[in-house]
């Protein structure tokens, strides 16, 4: 036991590719205004032109799309997810023990203290990067012709995203590594039950995955409020408030847009 602790330590924390990662505004791949804009636009482009392409109403009459092809990328992307969203929450827990000099930093990173530098920023930055890769979920979705998936919600929330995690690093924002761990738990259960779906066993569970959300955002508001006690209490206030800021408007549309989903979709009816 103590043997698999020390290498997820080495391996996770350690290692000098994660201890010494910087964040290096323009020069750090991917770490730039440009970068951000080009992926978010053409993510929005092709999502608009595939949907008016093949989601036309004599293709989406037909039921979804079961083919194996299908099935099978979407059970090994929704796998991937599964794990990389497991090892993020892991590995970023690990660091976080690491490198905090007291348990304040946690929710309060000290400004101008702080470079955006060690294991916790490079999870953020793989965090980062991750956002990107779950840009696929659209693309499964319509290939499938499942019109019913593909809402405002699900597109607004991977285009936005994307701007938060940046804003994390740009900002070096306080409470990035509590917000990188319970968004990652939700995750893990998130994928695992689309991953259960796509190999035809669709679990009962799927309200606890929307309650689960809407809790950790609920939770987001409270860690919140430590952070700006310590923010507005003296000492110089805390890190990154203006991504903060962003991230907490962010976060207040989309609980009400999971709030919203979650009264349609279970109102009236009979609990799990």
């Amino acid at each position: 036991m103590d043997s698999i602790s020390a290498n997820l330590r080495y391996w996770l924390v350690e290692h000098p590719l994660v201890s010494e990662f910087e964040w290096k505004e323009n020069e750090t791949w991917g770490a730039s205004p440009q970068f951000l804009l080009t992926i978010v636009l053409t993510y929005l482009s092709l999502t608009l032109i595939l949907s008016l392409a093949l989601l036309s109403p004599k293709s989406t009459a037909k039921p979804p799309s079961t083919s194996t092809p299908l099935r099978l990328i979407s059970t090994l992307h929704n796998l991937i997810l599964v794990l990389l969203s497991l090892l993020m929450a892991v590995g970023c827990t690990l660091s976080t023990i690491s490198q905090m000099p007291n348990l304040r930093w946690i929710f309060c990173f000290p400004p101008n203290q702080t470079p955006p530098r060690g294991p916790v920023f490079f999870w953020a930055y793989v965090f980062y990067f991750s956002k990107i890769l779950e840009f696929v979920d659209t693309l499964l979705i319509i290939l499938s012709k499942d019109t019913r998936r593909l809402s405002f919600l699900h597109v607004y929330h991977h285009a936005v995203v994307l701007v938060m995690c940046y804003l994390w690093l740009h900002t070096v924002q306080s409470l990035v590594s509590v917000a990188l761990v319970t968004n990652c738990a939700v995750h893990t259960l998130m994928y695992a039950y689309y991953m259960m779906c796509a190999i035809g066993k669709r679990p009962r569970w799927k309200r606890i995955v929307t309650d689960c959300q809407i809790v950790q955002f609920v939770f987001s508001f409270g860690v919140s409020g430590v952070m700006l006690w310590f923010h507005f209490s003296g000492g110089g206030g805390c890190s990154g408030i203006w991504g903060w800021i962003f991230n907490a408007v962010f976060n207040a549309s989309l609980l009400g847009l999971f709030t919203s989903f979650h009264t349609k979709n279970y109102a009236g009816k009979k609990k799990d």
